[in-house]
Order: structure tokens, then C-alpha cells, then sequence
């Protein structure tokens, strides 16, 4: 049995979503609590003194009035585009045409799909995130990359080969055959082994013709506890554009559900113009939405009905979605999230972003009786927030009145520098 490891500090973990339950019944705060860890899963959270009176056996690590909560899952991202973060004023269709498809034409390499691989998962353990939900490359070997820089850090990864094979060039157009097979052979080599789960990823509707989503489908038929991850009305050329490709379908999801790929354990990434008959189909599902802040602003994308989808009672996860988002931060992702909100008149509680970049979408992902929370027999993927990590932020904690006015400031204005520690399946990175 491995010796025990007491992380003492502030804790902070949910009973409830603080969207529909009062805070008082939806957040533990403990100002001195513990989390006891080993073999990497939580053992006991509760109060600090307490645990290290109960277990004196056990490995120390006194992070003072630092925050302990659950390590971010980012739930839609492209690690792919990790070289080409902040790229230069474009709308969708050119930013993909000038800087993510001539990027993605490199990840046939190997040896560069593996160093951008560690790179990415290296920058994200920076900020915190623990879980992520990536596209990967048309190349099986960019998924490939991936799951084995993850594999070897003991961490929590979901990701899938994007598929395309129309409106993309040619290096990255594969086929409704080769589509299924390849990402058939990937889920048989990867899917379960772990803590590795396959998503099945076609781009999004304009990329692949009916010939190829229906074969996605089948290959989702087929694996039902496979995930699947696309895009869904994201910008407004972008659904005039599939209208076009798709004339007989009554709207974007439809494009999706007439073959096969509209379900519970599917993840629609930004979903910001929605139509009421897609919103209703959605909550119907109890499918997965995915709110990219940072990536809607920075591409001028439009903003997310956080409180009206919240209302409905939608599954709704947070994301960078990196490259597109403009950050590797979730600190950064729900200051953002928090500003679109503000835009729409309906401010977030900083218990809500927190919630949002932990529980929330671990529960998009279907991963929210492992990750997202501190709770006995969850995986201990933790996060520690130093909330007076600049001066900026310290002159402005010190004069905070409640937890939550001492947490806000780094909610807004932490980066890297805000990430004490992150610990990824009990142990520290």
C-alpha cells in the first residue's frame, strides 16, 4: 500500500450545480481543509487538522491559505494548433484555410506530431488542466502522439483522428472508407486503455461529405461508450455555408442527426446560434454543449446563451479551444466566459466559472464520477491556486471581505503564475 500524501490548504468542491442549487448547498469551502491521496485516487477530503490526526503515517503538503479544487478539463480543444495560438485577424473559413489546415499537414511526421504532443500537454499542466477533449489530425499518427505522451503521464486524455474529406486539401482529405477504418483501428488500440478514451471526430459538417458521416455513424453505433466531438454553429457564414451543402436538412444539428451522430455522449463545441428546434433536440438528447469563450471573441464567433441553455437544462462543459482560443489558461477561459455573460446581461457567480472549468465539463464528458470534483474515490487530479499570485492580484485579495471576492481576482487576471501546483492521477507534475 503507498504511503498516503495529506495536501493541506483551502478546499473547494460541489455538492450541486450552483446554476440551479443555492451556493450555501452547492459548495464546500473549507478555509483549513485536506485532501488525503493514494494510489491515485482521493482517500478523504474534510477538515485538515482532523485527517492529519487520523492519519500521522501520511506525507505532508502544507500549501498554507492556497486553494486545493479539482484540475481543469478543457473540453474542446486542437492540440494540433498549438503552434499556430493567436494567429492574426481572420474570420473561420480563412483561419482555418491560412493557418490550421498548412499546420496540420505537418502532423504526418511523427516525430513532429510527438513534439508538439509533449509541448501542448507540457503548456497545459502549467495552467492547471489536467483533462482535455482534443482533435487531433486527419493522421492516425497525430492520435497516436497523443495517447502516448499522455499514457506516459498517468493522465486522463479524450481525443480522436479528425476526419474530412471534402473542402480541405488534399494532404488532409482522407475518405468515408479510410475514415472508418482508421478511426476504427485507433479506438481498438486505444480506447479503455488506462486513462485514454477514443472520440469520434468529424471536423464538422462543411469537411465531410453524407457518404463519410454516415459511415461515422455506423463506426458510433458500433462503439456507443466512445465519445464523439465536432463543431455546431459556431459562426453565421459558417451555417449559411452548410444550408448550402446540405439543402434538404432542417438545420445544422440536422446535418448531424439524419446520420447518426447526434447522442447523449456527443460534444458540440460553441453552439452559440442555435434554432429552437436544435436547442429542444439537444436537451432532448442530454447531449454535451461546449462554450469557447475566448475563441468565440477572438474570432469574433458571437456570444453563447449560457443562461438560457443553463435554464433549458443543457450539459454544458468550458473550453479554450486552442488554437482558435487565444489561451492555454482555463483561469483566462472563465474570465472570458465571464465577460460574454456580462454582454448578455447575465453575470457568472465565481462559483459557477468554477464549476463550468471542473464538474461541468467533466459532466459534458461523461467523466464526472472520476474527475471534476474533490469526493472520495474520484481521481486525484488537483489543482492548487495561489490566489495572491502578482501584486495586481494581492493588493486586491487582501482587501476581499468573502472567499469568493478573494477568488474573482485571479479568476480574472491569473495566468501561470496563479498555478501553485497540479498534480495529474496522485502525483505531482
Amino acid at each position: 500500500m503507498q504511503t498516503p500524501t495529506l495536501l493541506l490548504g483551502q478546499t473547494l468542491s460541489f455538492a450541486q450545480n450552483p446554476f440551479h442549487t443555492q451556493l450555501s448547498e452547492a459548495v464546500r469551502h473549507n478555509t483549513q481543509g485536506g485532501v488525503l491521496i493514494s494510489e491515485g485516487k482521493i482517500q478523504q477530503v474534510g477538515d485538515g487538522a482532523t485527517l492529519q490526526a487520523a492519519h500521522p503515517d501520511a506525507q505532508v503538503m502544507d500549501y498554507g491559505d492556497r486553494l486545493i479544487c479539482a484540475g481543469f478539463v478543457d473540453a474542446h480543444v486542437h492540440y494540433p494548433q498549438t503552434g499556430i495560438i493567436a494567429s492574426w485577424g481572420k474570420r473561420l473559413i480563412d483561419w482555418l484555410n491560412s493557418y490550421t489546415f498548412p499546420e496540420e499537414m505537418r502532423f504526418g511526421e511523427r516525430p513532429y506530431a510527438d513534439q508538439m504532443a509533449q509541448t501542448y500537454l507540457d503548456l497545459t499542466t502549467r495552467h492547471g488542466v489536467t483533462t482535455m477533449a482534443s482533435f487531433c489530425t486527419s493522421h492516425p499518427e497525430s492520435v497516436d502522439a497523443l495517447f502516448t505522451a499522455a499514457q506516459a503521464r498517468g493522465q486522463r486524455v479524450v481525443a480522436g483522428k479528425t476526419c474530412m474529406d471534402r473542402n480541405a486539401p488534399e494532404g488532409l482529405r482522407d475518405t468515408a472508407q479510410s475514415a472508418y477504418d482508421e478511426s476504427k483501428a485507433l479506438i481498438d488500440r486505444w480506447h479503455g486503455v488506462d486513462r485514454l478514451c477514443y472520440a469520434i471526430t468529424p471536423r464538422f459538417s462543411p469537411t465531410s461529405t453524407p457518404e463519410q458521416l454516415d459511415a461515422l455513424g455506423a463506426l458510433w453505433a458500433g462503439h456507443p461508450d466512445c465519445l464523439m466531438q465536432t463543431h455546431l454553429s459556431e459562426q453565421t457564414d459558417e451555417i449559411a455555408w452548410v444550408a448550402d451543402l446540405f439543402p434538404t436538412a432542417r438545420d445544422y444539428l440536422d446535418t448531424y442527426e439524419q446520420f447518426g451522430l447526434l447522442g447523449e455522449r456527443g460534444l458540440y463545441g460553441h453552439a452559440i446560434h442555435l434554432e429552437p428546434r436544435e436547442r429542444a433536440r439537444l436537451k432532448e438528447i442530454g447531449a454535451g454543449l461546449v462554450h469557447c469563450p475566448t475563441s468565440n471573441t477572438f474570432i469574433g464567433s458571437g456570444l453563447f446563451d449560457m443562461a438560457g441553455l443553463m435554464q433549458e437544462g443543457h450539459r454544458i462543459g468550458l473550453a479554450s479551444d486552442t488554437g482558435g482560443g487565444s489561451s492555454f489558461s482555463m483561469l483566462r477561459t472563465m474570465a472570458s466566459a465571464y465577460e460574454v455573460a456580462q454582454l448578455r446581461h447575465h453575470p457568472l457567480h465565481p462559483a459557477q466559472l468554477m464549476w463550468l472549468a471542473t464538474s461541468g465539463s467533466a459532466r459534458a464528458l461523461h467523466m464526472d464520477d472520476k474527475i471534476g470534483n474533490l469526493l472520495p474515490g474520484m481521481e486525484a487530479d488537483l489543482v492548487v491556486l495561489d490566489l495572491a499570485s502578482t501584486p495586481e492580484i494581492a493588493q486586491r485579495t487582501n482587501r476581499a471581505k468573502t472567499f469568493w471576492e478573494a477568488l474573482f481576482p485571479t479568476i480574472m487576471m491569473g495566468d501561470d503564475r496563479a498555478i501553485a501546483a497540479t498534480w495529474i492521477n496522485g502525483r505531482q507534475v
